[in-house]
């Protein structure tokens, strides 16, 4: 068993990075000024310029000596393939001589210097998920890219090693990750609120310094300093998930400074929290239907019923049984909102669809010890009971990026709606947190126009749960300079989906600087 929850760990990796994306199924001030025309308006953190970066800002490069693995544990020594670094950034760009913070970076040197063609700079979503370990665990899925590039990232300011946001001890983030996200009646609900409620106060007691700094403009701010560190005149960049909406900022802020832009698995930055979690609760019901069908293909091997319906029959029995009496694993309870976490968790690629039936019928079973380990992999929960800053810095980052504040009467206005698109993944989304939130938000990282860049790369997948492909096509209009590619398929990003089609222009265009044509639709394994 000890075996399959490390291989449950391992798979999950990499979904479960790209996963807190747009809040995802369930879970749940007015905008300020900025730099404008060079004046400073007071009472806000997010810039607007055309460029931040300082000549002679250099990082220095070390060994990588904290780098964590998928299951939580450290490398039993450095990889001498990978550097790591600190790059100082203005904490407030509107007081860009005033207190600064440092910003973790890694760097993977190219395989074949003598082609080298520069920096590609990744973003592998969240918001919240730290680039540092993620591209020390993913930089061999992208060797063709690898072999020419240096591939970099970062933690963006609010995560990890770049003064990561912390809402309370572990007790308070086991409370938060842990409760009902389906509440039965209005005493759960005020339960639900309540920790909710402790969470955001955790948040605002632990880095209320930093908490109105966080958003995705300054951290677009951050990539431009990033890019004249590296010596590049145009950054090179592969975002995926809320990646690429920092892309989008990005070139938004900065359109003569974008090179060859990648952006995997859109996000629509310009839709309101409400349109955001019913397309995003609708995603995820649909991933999970054909995860069903799929499963019942072959309905010898499928654990959790014969066909689709007595298989949701039963997963929802499991959710009602979990509500009403949690499952026992070892020292801890597999909740019902631990259940949907892993779930969702398990959804994000079909290649975790095999675990997941294995994880829900081994939970009907009594044996919650899969899909506990499934939702500790997407909550960032550490085997030592300690959490990385992932839950914690998605909520900074998300409700500093919007102005919205939802009253209770619009929250339950869409857990309602949400509830009869999916009864398993309906809720309120990112609403309630933010409507407690102790800062203030502004709209600037919803106003998407790139007029003026290089041709964006845009690709969206039809199967894709937490970043509907719906999303894909509004987001390269709103770029003005993207071009859109559709990947027919299962899953969340297109690259490392193993299709043969999608990576064979991306690498064109990156490697290459061929821009694919207009309408390029790619379909197959």
């Amino acid at each position: 068993m000890a075996r399959i929850l490390r291989a449950a760990a391992t798979v999950t990796a990499l979904s479960t990075v790209l996963s807190a994306c747009g809040g995802g199924p369930g879970g749940g001030g007015s905008p300020g000024g900025g730099l404008v025309g060079g004046e400073v308006v007071s009472g806000t953190s997010q810039p607007t310029l055309t460029s931040t970066a300082t000549p002679g800002e250099a990082i220095a490069w070390g060994p990588c000596t904290d780098i964590k693995r998928p299951g939580g544990e450290a490398p039993a020594k450095p990889n001498p393939a990978q550097q790591c670094g600190k790059l100082r950034v203005p904490l407030d760009y509107a007081k860009p001589d005033g207190e600064s913070i440092e910003m973790a970076v890694i760097r993977v040197k190219a395989t074949n210097p003598g082609r080298r063609i520069g920096s590609l700079v990744f973003n592998f979503g969240g918001p919240g998920a730290s680039g540092v370990d993620t591209m020390a665990q993913a930089a061999k899925a992208f060797a063709t890219l690898n072999s020419r590039f240096d591939l970099v990232s970062f933690d963006p300011r609010g995560v990890g090693r770049s003064d990561g946001v912390r809402c309370g001890d572990n007790a308070v983030m086991d409370r938060f990750t842990s409760m009902d996200t389906l509440p039965a009646n209005e005493t759960e609900r005020a339960r639900s609120r309540e920790i909710t409620k402790e969470f955001v106060t955790a948040c605002g007691q632990s880095s209320g310094k930093f908490l109105p700094y966080v958003g995705t403009v300054n951290a677009a701010a951050d990539m431009d300093r990033l890019r004249a560190a590296l010596g590049e005149k145009q950054l090179d960049y592969f975002g995926i998930s809320y990646g690429t909406q920092l892309g989008a900022v990005y070139a938004t802020r900065f359109p003569r400074n974008v090179g060859r832009f990648v952006l995997d698995a859109p996000l629509d930055p310009s839709v309101s929290m409400a349109t955001r979690t019913m397309v995003q609760t609708k995603g995820f019901q649909h991933a999970y239907e054909a995860f069903l069908k799929d499963c019942a293909k072959q309905p010898r091997e499928c654990e959790i019923g014969s066909d689709a319906t007595i298989a949701n029959k039963n997963v929802m029995k499991l959710m009602d049984e979990l509500n009403d009496k949690p499952l026992k694993v070892g020292g801890r309870l597999l909740t019902q909102g631990l259940a949907g976490i892993g779930i969702a968790a398990a959804l994000y690629s079909k290649m975790t669809w095999p675990l997941l039936d294995q994880a829900l019928g081994q939970a009907m079973k009594g044996d919650g010890r899969i899909l506990l380990a499934l939702a500790d992999s997407y909550n960032g929960r550490q085997p030592d009971g300690s959490f990385t800053t992932l839950m914690s810095s998605f909520p900074a980052i998300s409700c500093v990026d919007t102005a919205e504040r939802p009253t209770p009467e619009q929250l339950t206005a869409l857990e309602n709606e949400t509830l009869k698109a999916s009864p398993l993944f309906g809720g309120a989304g990112m609403g309630l947190i933010c409507s407690m939130w102790p800062v203030r938000g502004s709209d600037a990282a919803k106003q998407i126009n790139a007029t003026g860049s290089a041709p964006i790369l845009v690709i969206g997948g039809t199967g894709d749960p937490a970043t509907p492909y719906e999303w894909a096509p509004k987001l390269a209009g709103e770029l003005r300079t993207g071009v859109l590619v559709t990947y027919k398929g299962e899953g969340h990003g297109a690259y490392l989906s193993g299709n043969s089609c999608v990576k064979k222009l991306t690498d064109a265009y990156l490697i290459d600087g061929k821009v694919p044509d207009r309408g390029i639709i790619c379909t197959g394994s």
